[in-house]
């Protein structure tokens, strides 16, 4: 029986330069401690597929809130569907508009579903697929198309990372995954897709304790467990802590919208 447990530095050391990384990074769910070992690591020029790339503001930042482009100076391409980069008050996102405009950063867009239905595509280790979504914008560029039955279709091409970092409820020994609730999101797919996935779990178990029925992800598709500590600022209360402070900042964010508009008028 394979123990999969290990340290979030040891399942990240052997990530190598140039790899293409994906993550669910949106809210619960999101592997924010594996996210900074692989910072901590430094493998350059990597590749991040990730469903929501937001820098945080820096005083969020600075409550040690780790967000996609930590990765930042280690990253040569982005692939997402969602990016704020044209945030002014954010000087990450400045960094990623210059970056892109000068050439050193490559930025692909796509539908939130597209990004699931390419890794979906990896996963199943399809050839690509077919899809109406993007004709007549800017994702049908470079692309082959294609008229089937009078429709026209874009053809995509799969996803397979060769790193799916996730995060999970609960892991037993062996691998085997359990969720809870919206933190599920695109982690089980990842799993799937990637050629090489490591999970961060709040709690281990050994095998057999957890109900058969409630496992997401089978332990085929995970290579290494890593427990979240206690005391870290990616443990279950902490995170709640940021979760509070966040919603604290965008209310006040909207608060001082608010008056500075009604100053106007």
């Amino acid at each position: 029986m394979a123990d999969k447990i290990t340290t979030a530095a040891e399942a990240v050391a052997d990530i190598k330069d140039g790899s293409l990384i994906a993550a669910n990074f949106w809210g619960p769910g999101t592997p924010l401690y594996l996210w900074r070992a692989l910072a901590e690591q430094g493998a350059k020029d990597l590749t991040v597929c990730i469903n929501n790339y937001v820098p945080r503001a820096e005083e969020l930042r600075e409550k040690g809130m780790p967000d996609a482009a930590l990765l930042l100076p280690q990253t040569k391409k982005i692939i997402s569907p969602f990016c704020s980069a044209g945030r002014s008050e954010v000087p990450t996102a400045i960094e990623i508009v210059r970056r892109i405009e000068e050439g050193t950063l490559e930025f692909e867009s796509l539908s939130h579903g597209l990004f699931i239905e390419r890794l979906h595509a990896g996963a199943m280790r399809l050839g690509g697929f077919y899809s109406p979504v993007g004709i007549g914008t800017h994702i049908e560029q470079g692309k082959e198309k294609r008229i089937i039955n009078g429709i026209e279709y874009i053809f995509h091409e799969p996803i397979i990372p060769d790193v799916g970092l996730i995060s999970a409820d609960k892991a037993d020994r062996l691998g085997n995954l359990v969720y809870h609730g919206t933190a599920r999101a695109a982690n089980p797919i990842i799993a799937m897709a990637s050629r090489y996935t490591v999970a961060e779990v709040f709690e281990i178990v050994e095998p057999g304790e957890l109900d058969p029925d409630i496992i997401v992800t089978p332990a085929a598709f995970v290579d290494r467990i890593v427990l979240i500590p206690d005391d870290d600022i990616a443990s279950r209360n902490r995170r709640i802590e940021r979760l509070l402070a966040n919603i604290e900042y965008r209310q006040r964010r909207a608060a001082e919208a608010e008056a500075a508009q009604g100053g106007a008028q």
